[in-house]
């Protein structure tokens, strides 16, 4: 069952109270579900790398070329899936949650990117209600 207008403003104004007491926890909270995901991905990569190299090396033993293909690109598909992933878990939430969001571009409005955080969007989305109620 979806919230209300009203619950969900609730609940925004508790998620900007929390995230005013105390951020660490605020950013904390927000990670986990990403720092997860990472490591999910990362135990994933590296089992098809693992599968990736088994399988390049019974196509070389059975002189199989195409599952030596399969075996090889299965391998650099690992790669690929854990670096990116092992890069994104390394990156620091606080960090991130400090910088303010840039303004940019010529009207003057705010696009937002991948680096701005929950927070950040639901307290834009919030002030422009509240300026677009008080005018």
């Amino acid at each position: 069952m979806p919230l209300s207008e009203e619950e969900q403003r609730m609940l925004e104004q508790l998620e900007q109270a929390l995230a005013a007491e105390d951020p660490r926890l605020a950013s904390t909270l927000r990670g986990s579900r990403l720092r997860a995901r990472a490591r999910r991905i990362v135990v994933l990569a590296s089992v098809g790398f693992v599968l990736g190299v088994g399988l390049l090396m019974a196509g070389v033993i059975t002189t199989s070329t195409v599952l030596g293909v399969v075996g090889f690109v299965l391998m650099v598909a690992g790669a690929y899936f854990f670096l990116t992933a092992w890069r994104s878990r390394g990156t620091d939430e606080d960090e991130q949650t400090a910088q303010p969001p840039t303004r940019g571009g010529a009207s003057g409005q705010a696009r937002p990117s991948s680096n701005d955080s929950f927070m950040n969007r639901m307290e834009e989305r919030w002030r422009r209600r509240r300026d677009s109620d008080g005018r």
